[in-house]
C-alpha cells in the first residue's frame, strides 16, 4: 500500500515557481517576487529549493532577486513554462510506495475548474519527476475517462493514514473536479492511491477561498493526533458558522488507528479587504518545512497569537512570520505556494 508522508516528515526539497502572471496581482505584482525571495532565503536554510521559472527572462529576474538576498546553495533553477505559482496545486504529491521510496502521484489538473488557462500548470508534474528521476503515476477514474483531477492544497494527512478534506471542495455542485464522484469514490480513491483508509470530512472552506473550499486553509495536522483549527469567535462573521460546525465534526471525529483528535484553535487575523473583495487571509496556511514553519501574518494582534500557539506545538522547529498581506491578493499565501518532495 501506498502512504502519503505527513508534511512534517523529512524534506529532500521544496518546490515553488517564481511569480511572473502579474493578472493574479492586480496592481499590487511588484513586491510579490521580494516576498518570494524571502520564502527561498528562509527555506534554503534547511532543504534544497527548487524553484520553476516561466522562461528565461523570469530566471533572469529571479536570479537577481536572489543574489539580492545574498541566497547561495541549496537553490536551483528550472526553466519551465507555468500559468500559475500555487504550486500545492498543480505540482504532483509525493508519495512513499509499498517499497517505501518516492512515487509522484500526478492529479489531472484543471484549474480548480475555474479558469481556462492551465495548459503549462498540468504539465508540471511531469516535468517534476523528469527532474528528480523519480517514478510519476497518474491516478485515473474508473471510467477510464481521464485522470482524476485533485489539489493538494484540498488534501491534508497526518501521515498514519488519515486524510482531512471539505464537502465544499469535492462534493458541492459548484467548481466540479470529477463529475459523478461521491463521497465514497472519493474515499475509495484516497484509501487505494495515498493508503489513507480514515477520511475525515469538513464542511466549508474560509470565506474568500476561490479554490471553493481548499482544507489547508482552515485545518492542518501538526502532529500525530493534533490538528489546529482556524476558528472565528465573531458570530457576525461569516467564518463564524463555518468554523463552529468543522470544530464539532473534528471533536466527535477519530483517526484512522480509532483515536481521537486533540483539536486546538486558531484565531483568524481580521478580514483582509482589497477592492471590495474579502481575501482568504488566514494562519492556517503555514507550511512546514525541515527545521522550520514559515506562518503568513498580515499586520493583525492575532500574529503573535498564532505564532505563539504554534511555536508551542512544533517545539522541535523555528515558527518563522512571513508578512502576506500583499501575497494574499493572489488568493493563496505559504503553503499555497510550496510542495514538498519527501526525502
Amino acid at each position: 500500500m501506498n502512504r502519503f508522508p505527513a508534511e512534517w516528515e523529512p524534506h529532500a526539497a521544496t518546490w515553488i515557481a517564481w511569480p511572473h502572471y502579474e493578472p493574479d496581482w492586480p496592481g499590487k505584482f511588484e513586491p510579490i517576487p521580494w516576498v518570494y525571495a524571502e520564502i527561498a532565503r528562509l527555506l534554503a536554510q534547511s532543504e534544497q529549493v527548487e524553484i520553476l521559472c516561466h522562461d528565461e527572462t523570469v530566471r533572469e529576474d529571479a536570479e537577481a532577486c536572489l543574489a539580492a538576498h545574498h541566497i547561495t546553495g541549496a537553490v536551483r533553477l528550472h526553466v519551465k513554462p507555468c500559468d500559475r505559482v500555487w504550486l500545492r496545486d498543480s505540482a504532483p504529491t509525493g508519495v512513499r510506495g509499498p517499497d517505501g521510496a518516492l512515487v509522484w502521484c500526478d492529479w489531472g489538473f484543471n484549474a480548480w475548474a475555474k479558469y481556462d488557462n492551465y495548459a503549462f500548470d498540468a504539465s508540471i508534474g511531469a516535468f517534476v519527476a523528469a527532474v528528480t528521476g523519480r517514478p510519476r503515476h497518474v491516478p485515473m477514474r474508473p471510467d477510464g475517462s481521464g485522470p482524476v483531477v485533485l489539489e493538494g492544497g484540498g488534501i491534508e494527512t497526518d501521515g498514519r493514514g488519515t486524510i482531512m478534506v471539505t464537502e465544499e471542495w469535492l462534493l458541492s455542485d459548484i467548481q466540479i473536479r470529477n463529475p459523478g464522484f461521491g463521497r465514497e469514490d472519493y474515499e475509495q480513491l484516497f484509501a487505494s492511491e495515498l493508503g489513507c483508509t480514515k477520511t475525515i470530512w469538513l464542511g466549508e472552506g474560509c470565506v474568500g477561498d476561490d479554490t471553493h473550499g481548499h482544507v489547508d486553509d482552515i485545518a492542518r495536522w501538526v502532529a500525530p493526533g493534533v490538528v489546529v483549527l482556524a476558528h472565528e469567535e465573531d458570530p457576525a462573521d461569516e467564518n463564524h458558522a463555518r468554523s463552529v460546525d468543522n470544530l464539532q465534526r473534528l471533536q466527535t471525529a477519530r483517526d484512522a488507528r480509532g483515536e481521537p483528535l486533540r483539536v486546538v484553535t486558531l484565531p483568524y487575523p481580521r478580514a483582509v479587504m482589497m477592492d471590495g473583495q474579502r481575501l482568504p487571509a488566514s494562519y492556517a496556511n503555514f507550511y512546514i518545512a525541515n527545521g522550520t514553519v514559515l506562518v503568513p501574518t498580515f499586520n493583525d494582534p492575532n500574529d503573535r497569537v498564532a505564532l505563539n500557539q504554534l511555536a508551542e506545538l512544533m517545539p522541535d522547529r523555528r515558527v518563522v512570520g512571513v508578512h502576506a498581506v500583499d501575497l494574499v491578493w493572489g488568493l493563496g499565501t505559504l503553503h499555497c505556494l510550496t510542495q514538498q518532495q519527501p526525502a
